[in-house]
């Protein structure tokens, strides 16, 4: 598939930066540099998701995102009205809804020894997990790339390269959030998460891919 370039994404000093930033919509495409005779560099995932994530994406999804029980309770309602406040109105029309959201409440479980590590979150205080929250380093899905409106399928030259695209975001995440996180005494804590998650089907979980997080003190 052949790229449709409009602009590129600059590399930019991550730096925090209001909600207020502009999130306009733009190709993601390599910038042509004279060492390599005018030709755009081989594509590297990793780098084009440091370039954004502090400019455009965690400033993006702050500002997207809705209480994750007002969140849930209209998607499970009208995913559709959900999906337009919360999601990505620009999603392939096959994809599922991707929601952003604010999850706050009580670790009430957590798995900590295995790769994929989560924490269970009760976020209404019935005691009670409401969502699962991933905490690295290895992670399923693509919920923070596909919550972003200003990321398409077809600002990539195939579909290996959107596929790489959505498995940095959760590397960057594990690097410059999750690894930084208490893995140890993880229940009873409070914790504080602005992420994003697929609609799902079922009785699993809603599954909580962070942008942000923190965790409280023990109690």
């Amino acid at each position: 598939m052949p790229n449709k370039p409009t602009c590129s994404i600059l590399a930019a000093p991550l730096l925090a930066v209001t909600v207020g930033v502009s999130l306009t919509a733009c190709k993601i495409l390599p910038t042509p540099s004279a060492e390599n005779g005018g030709k755009p560099p081989a594509f590297n995932a990793d780098k084009m998701v440091g370039d954004i994530w502090a400019v455009k994406v965690v400033p993006y999804v702050r500002q997207k995102a809705g209480s994750f029980p007002e969140v849930h309770a209209l998607a499970k309602a009208d995913p559709a009205a959900a999906g337009a406040k919360f999601g990505n109105p620009k999603k392939q029309a096959n994809s599922p809804w991707t929601f952003a959201v604010r999850l706050k409440g009580k670790i009430v479980a957590a798995n900590t020894q295995s790769r994929a590590a989560t924490m269970d979150v009760d976020a209404d205080g019935d005691g009670k997990a409401d969502a699962r929250v991933q905490i690295g380093p290895a992670m399923r899905g693509t919920a923070l790339r596909d919550s972003l409106d200003f990321i398409q399928f077809n600002d990539f030259t195939n579909q290996i390269d959107f596929a790489q695209f959505g498995k940095a975001f959760n590397i960057h995440a594990d690097k410059t959030v999750l690894s930084k996180l208490p893995r140890e005494a993880l229940e009873g804590r409070s914790v504080r998460v602005v992420g994003a998650y697929v609609m799902g089907s079922g009785q699993d979980l809603p599954l909580v891919t962070p942008a942000e997080a923190e965790v409280g003190p023990k109690p």
